[in-house]
């Protein structure tokens, strides 16, 4: 275990769409692509030492109750349709971690929260291909937690709180998804409101503990919340991560475009 001097950040980022960068795909520039690559590149130096496990949540798993990959070691699951053979090839053989699965469980549960495990499900392109970048030897034990079905924003700063002791035991944490993800408004249509909509959740994921949970709260009132995101999931990630950040302030660790959308990463430390 680490000290309380050496608690972990916590990330929240954006995982870019299937199997990218690994099989090339006509989405966005070749300039767009490489800063969002060479961001995620750089996750894991966010710690000043490497972390004993990495926990992750992936805006691509959602469940009745909020459930931890307990597998000892767990497959990728290819998520996506329609890309080039090469796409199902992919590797990525982090260990799991049924100890840390064991851990969140067991958070969760003082904080009154039921969970679940599962030790069949594989790592979704939302953990393995920013991790692939992160961590390409895939040497670090990684456990995977879903959201919750219902996707309340309140419900999932809450889970987040519930995990924050995790940062303090050597667990780097890191949800995963979009600060824009809406699939029928891809490209220049989507600008101005990846534009309005990221410029607001910059402002809000960086103010202080309590008014930054009160408006990731009420996200859904903030302009152009809807059309940058008619379904949540992208976005609940985040409200883990600044759930776990406890009275950590946010920065903008990363803002760019892809297919010339908006996009910001955010490390609480």
């Amino acid at each position: 275990m680490t000290t309380a001097a050496q608690r972990l950040p916590v990330v929240f980022l954006p995982h870019g769409g299937g199997p990218w960068p690994f099989v090339r795909l006509p989405f966005g520039s070749e300039a767009e692509q490489a800063e969002l690559a060479r961001y995620l590149r750089t996750v894991r130096d966010v710690p000043e030492s490497p972390p004993k496990a990495l926990l992750v949540i992936s805006a691509h798993w959602e469940q009745p109750r909020p459930t931890v990959m307990n597998g000892k070691q767990p497959p990728l699951l290819f998520d996506y349709y329609g890309f080039p053979k090469e796409s199902y090839e992919l590797t990525w053989p982090a260990p799991g971690a049924p100890e840390l699965a064991q851990r969140v469980q067991s958070l969760l549960a003082a904080a009154g929260i039921a969970s679940d495990s599962n030790d069949e499900r594989g790592f979704d392109h939302g953990t393995f291909v920013p991790l692939k970048l992160a961590y390409p030897n895939a040497e670090i034990p990684t456990v995977q937690l879903s959201l919750k079905a219902g996707l309340d924003p309140r419900e999932h700063l809450a889970i987040g709180r519930a995990l924050e002791p995790l940062r303090s035991e050597g667990v780097f944490i890191i949800g995963s998804g979009m600060t824009y993800h809406n699939m029928r408004a891809m490209g220049p249509q989507g600008g101005p409101a990846a534009r309005t909509f990221d410029a607001w959740l910059r402002d809000a994921a960086t103010r202080p503990q309590a008014e930054r949970d009160a408006r990731l709260a009420e996200w859904a009132s903030a302009p152009a919340a809807r059309a940058a995101h008619p379904r949540e999931e992208h976005l609940l990630p985040l409200m883990v991560v600044a759930g776990a950040a406890g009275q950590d302030v946010g920065r903008v660790s990363y803002h760019g475009k892809l297919m010339g959308l908006e996009l910001s990463a955010y490390t609480f430390s």
